[in-house]
């Protein structure tokens, strides 16, 4: 799986944090800690840095210690990457404030994933990066533990710029084909990533809600948007048919009104849940019996 720089991921956490849908958020908590008799454990899958983490703490995810009358039920993170520099930049920042179990491991052989007495999988901006295959065998391992799973910020291939270039469209035409590209968990499934979680989770029992959580990024966002730029151009410079000088023309544009213009990139939020129990919040359900 391609990797990702610590710099990268605390830059872009901001724009996740204000994307990700609060209302699902929320379900999702109120699921993890529904059961008194269950341990509340959170499986989350390409941890990083413990952005997941750091974005459910505030509304619930907290060590049991720091909710108040919930003195016995501490809440445990395992923090499940294929990198051990990301698992140990986790374990620096939130070792001594949550209870936190690191699992190096691979989405590749899905038998090695800590889902035993796990309440509730995570993931934020990962299965975008997954092929279908992985998303399958997942689903079987949800159902044997009988987990929920929150997957968050799942790239729906949305993007859109002010001002406008003419070769806004073609761009994202090309790195739509490119997100679909092996990342090193197969065939990935790139903009798709939410309508298959949704179909496979549903075929599987699940009640499946989806909800919006586009980045919206404007001018405070001037140095992630700088990021974003060049690699957005890199992924599509090669085998795409665009013309290497309008699409450098494309790139300085796009960088010279980085911190004057916006762009709007679409994501959502999956939340599935076992059973019929969960109560929708502000956003679509998926019925179970969807074909």
């Amino acid at each position: 799986m391609s990797g990702f720089s610590v710099a990268w991921l605390d830059l872009r956490e901001g724009a996740d944090n204000a994307a990700r849908d609060k209302a699902m958020a929320a379900q999702a908590l109120s699921w993890l800690t529904a059961d008194e008799a269950v341990m509340p454990i959170i499986v989350d899958l390409g941890s990083g840095t413990g952005s997941t983490l750091r974005a459910l703490s505030p509304v619930g995810a907290s060590p049991a210690r720091d909710i108040p009358g919930s003195p016995t039920r501490d809440l445990v993170w395992r923090l499940v990457d294929h990198d051990p520099a990301l698992l140990n930049e986790a374990l620096r920042r939130h070792g001594k404030t949550h209870i936190i179990e690191d699992h190096e491991a691979d989405l590749l052989d899905l038998t090695t994933l800590p889902l035993a007495g796990a309440r509730l999988v995570t993931a934020s901006a990962l299965f975008d990066l997954v092929s279908l295959s992985v998303v399958d065998a997942l689903t079987a391992r949800l159902v044997q533990h009988g987990a929920g799973l929150y997957a968050a910020l799942n790239y729906d291939g949305i993007t859109t710029w002010t001002p406008v270039h003419p070769l806004d469209g073609h761009v994202l035409a090309a790195f739509n084909q490119d997100q679909r590209k092996n990342k090193g968990l197969g065939l990935a499934l790139g903009p798709d990533a939410g309508d298959y979680l949704q179909m496979a989770l549903s075929r599987a029992g699940y009640t499946v809600w989806v909800a919006d959580s586009p980045w919206t990024l404007g001018p405070a966002d001037a140095a992630m948007v700088k990021e974003l730029i060049p690699g957005i151009a890199n992924a599509v410079a090669q085998g795409y048919g665009l013309n290497p000088d309008a699409l450098q023309e494309w790139k300085d544009f796009r960088l010279a009104h980085a911190s004057t213009g916006t762009c709007t990139v679409g994501h959502n939020d999956v939340l599935a849940l076992p059973g019929t129990g969960a109560t929708p919040g502000a956003f679509s359900e998926v019925s179970k019996e969807q074909p």
